[in-house]
């Protein structure tokens, strides 16, 4: 059955809120009552979060071979795996099982970003709809928005958990009734095609690595800074629907710049305004320095996301296939590696200052590979 693009367009936007705004970033939120109820430390915290993003790692790579069945079915598969792990998270507190959860629901993630993105786009492209496509990604903040608020209603960390699935269920039965099958693929489809590479895509996906790395401690211990931080506590219910809030428009907004001043100089833009948002999160501990910190990091990361996707297909000749798989593998290391990093560096040193500090030098640094990859860009085409 045709369904509007509007409504396809609506339908990604639920994939995209219950497989990666509630599936990937509901764990903030929950992460200090889990902390203080199980007495985690800061390195096995980190390493519960690492785990996600190598399994977001692995499920991007396998995405990007050819799968038996159709693409809605592995996005529907990726969106019941999602709920099935959250719930599951409330029902153990083994490090290990926390680890292969959060691996499984890295996997999900990937699944239903790509597959819900594979389907949506390409039907909203096929009927000259593709400004809709910013519906789609939005659903990432409004996921972030409505998980934390939810999440803020309750006291126990397995009533979050077991919540959050219950949110992810009902955005998956959604998405089953607004995005319909496929038709048949082409015969080519799923041909593996040449990459080629460029010294301008090379420094950008040095960037969009930093930009794993620089955004993703944050990310995880935000609500974790608020929460132990006395003069700011009560802030911890509404950071991260803050930060959600930032995240809704912000792909949008961020393209639009790109539009005017060149994807790759918006790219840059965009790291700098994110690191003066990490920033603020370790050095600026009062209101106002939350607001920023959250509103910034929310304002940023999906555009940064979106930016270095469009610029991954700008910066060389060829199938950008290949290139956007590389960008994908580059990010997930770069987010793999930070929390890991900032949980031992807390364990070491009894604060996030210097791993966020770290992190915002990383910010600066993916700021200026995005300008060096634009100059050469410019080399090539005069």
């Amino acid at each position: 059955m045709n369904k509007s693009p509007l409504t396809l367009a609506f339908g990604g936007l639920l994939a995209m809120a219950a497989g990666i705004g509630v599936g990937r970033f509901v764990y903030t939120p929950i992460l200090p009552p889990m902390v203080e109820a199980l007495s985690l430390s800061k390195a096995e915290a980190g390493l519960i979060a690492s785990a996600n993003f190598v399994g977001y790692l692995a499920g991007a790579l396998l995405a990007a071979v050819r799968l038996p069945g159709s693409r809605r079915a592995w996005l529907l598969g990726g969106l019941a795996l999602n709920a099935l792990c959250l719930a599951a998270m409330a029902a153990t507190t083994s490090l290990t099982l926390f680890l292969l959860l959060r691996l499984a629901a890295g996997i999900a993630s990937a699944f239903c970003l790509i597959f819900s993105s594979a389907l949506v786009l390409d039907r909203l492209a096929a009927t000259g709809r593709s400004s809709l496509s910013a519906l789609h990604f939005s659903g990432v903040g409004i996921g972030i928005a409505v998980s934390a608020a939810l999440v803020a209603m309750l006291s126990d960390w397995r009533s979050m958990w077991l919540a959050s699935a219950g949110l992810a269920v009902l955005a998956a039965v959604a998405v089953a009734m607004t995005v319909p099958a496929e038709a048949a693929p082409s015969p080519t489809a799923g041909r593996a095609a040449r990459t080629k590479l460029s010294p301008a895509f090379i420094m950008l996906a040095v960037a969009y690595f930093l930009f794993g790395i620089g955004y993703i401690i944050t990310a995880t211990f935000l609500i974790d800074i608020v929460r132990g931080s006395p003069a700011i506590r009560h802030l911890e219910p509404y950071a991260w629907v803050l930060v959600g809030v930032g995240a809704a428009p912000s792909v949008v907004l961020w393209v639009a710049l790109g539009r005017r001043i060149g994807i790759l100089p918006a790219f840059a833009v965009a790291s700098l305004v994110e690191a003066a948002g990490v920033v603020a999160s370790v050095l600026w501990l009062q209101t106002l320095g939350v607001v920023i910190a959250a509103l910034f990091l929310g304002g940023t990361f999906m555009g940064l996301t979106a930016l270095g996707l469009i610029g991954a297909r700008e910066t060389a000749e060829g199938d950008p296939r290949g290139r956007i798989a590389l960008m994908t593998a580059s990010f997930s290391l770069g987010q793999i590696i930070g929390p890991a990093f900032a949980g031992f560096a807390y364990d070491a040193t009894g604060s996030l200052t210097v791993p966020s500090l770290v992190a915002a030098a990383g910010l600066v640094l993916a700021a200026l590979f995005s300008l060096a990859a634009e100059m050469q860009r410019r080399r090539q085409l005069s």
